[in-house]
């Protein structure tokens, strides 16, 4: 590509342009389910909410950290999560690095109202590196100003193929100050546009010398909270974009060329959203779903171990308990003997709180939760 056309070289250079006519209908549908995601939140008690927060959060900074190739354990992410909400004091110890990105999530979230500035977004950045290096040594806590140019590149060694050349590093603090006042400006534009809008234009300058990314989907939470005019763990955004990988580099990188006409990216943009607040609402309404069966069956006299198991399954969700119960998986998690896992089995099937699952039979019997559209399937993977 001729690097004439990075968007930066425009004469139009920063003003982005978009046909809002295409964008009606997105943008109708990104309100229209972000109304139905918020709406269903309201009808979940305050302990139940927490949880899903505590879910939807942890994933996404599993997946933000994964579009960088970085991986991180869920189990301990979520532990960490679950007590800056208050629901537990105590956990297993995750990396600095974790407990940072964290902090950075927190902070563009819960401190909305404040201004975003260059030493908030240097921060953010020193926050991701606390031993002052990712895989390799970087610079943190402050901009690159080398005129080396930053390039986002791709295949090995000797072979790369450049997808973007960044603004220049003598540049960019004066770049990073145009952009800067335009978010404290707020103007009239509406806040999904002017969140998706903020992504590309901060991509755009590339202003670290690594963390970009994740810095880029900070900036993106901070304008949806401010959209909202508060704080909201429910929507996971980043999750959805790391589940789109491929397409999301793609449609950035097309942004990133030309004269400035976004309308693609925001297009892409408006329809993660949308799939974003989906995958949040089927949370709830599996949530839903367990305080439901708990509520319908509290009469019903159970054992600890049955309460365990069927705890577990609830838990996984529907179309997660891979394979359906078992009563070799019930014995795993009851730590019980293969002859009382069938019987507890047949008793939680006689009372109706289990169904045999359909061309299950004999030892290899399966059993769904009596819960319409809890059933399992193979595709649920």
């Amino acid at each position: 590509m001729d690097p004439v056309r990075w968007v930066w070289r425009a004469l139009s250079w920063p003003k982005f342009t978009f046909d809002a006519a295409r964008l009606v209908r997105p943008l109708a549908l990104a309100r229209q389910e972000a109304g139905a995601l918020f709406g269903a939140a309201a009808a979940v008690g305050l302990d139940e909410r927490t949880e899903l927060e505590r879910e939807v959060w942890a994933k996404e900074a599993v997946g933000t950290a994964a579009i960088e190739g970085e991986v991180l354990d869920l189990a301990a992410v979520r532990s960490s999560v679950a007590r800056r909400l208050g629901l537990t004091h105590r956990g297993p110890g995750v990396p600095r690095s974790v407990e940072g990105l964290l902090d950075v999530m927190e902070n563009a979230a819960d401190d909305w109202d404040q201004p975003l500035s260059q030493e908030r977004l240097c921060a953010w950045q020193a926050a991701l590196f606390p031993g002052g290096f990712g895989i390799r040594h970087v610079l943190v806590g402050a901009y690159r100003s080398s005129a080396e140019p930053m390039q986002i590149v791709s295949e090995p060694h000797g072979r790369e193929a450049v997808h973007y050349e960044a603004v220049p590093g003598p540049a960019v603090r004066a770049e990073m100050q145009l952009f800067v006042d335009w978010f404290n400006r707020r103007e009239p534009l509406d806040g999904l546009l002017r969140a998706g809008l903020a992504h590309v234009w901060f991509e755009s300058i590339h202003p670290f010398e690594d963390g970009n990314g994740r810095v880029g989907r900070a900036v993106v939470d901070l304008a949806l909270a401010q959209d909202l005019q508060r704080s909201s763990r429910l929507l996971g955004l980043s999750a959805a974009m790391r589940r789109q990988q491929d397409a999301y580099y793609d449609a950035l990188n097309e942004a990133q060329r030309g004269h400035g006409d976004i309308t693609a990216w925001l297009e892409w943009f408006l329809n993660t959203y949308v799939e974003a607040c989906r995958s949040s609402a089927l949370l709830i309404r599996d949530a839903l779903a367990r305080a439901r069966f708990w509520a319908d069956h509290r009469a019903v006299a159970l054992n600890d171990m049955q309460r365990r198991v069927l705890g577990k399954v609830l838990e996984a969700g529907p179309g997660q308990f891979a394979g359906g119960l078992t009563a070799r998986k019930y014995m795993v998690i009851a730590g019980t003997t293969r002859v009382t896992a069938s019987r507890h089995l047949a008793d939680l099937l006689e009372k109706g709180l289990i169904v045999r699952a359909a061309g299950s039979s004999g030892r290899s019997t399966r059993y769904d939760l009596a819960i319409p559209g809890w059933e399992w399937r193979p595709a649920d993977r």
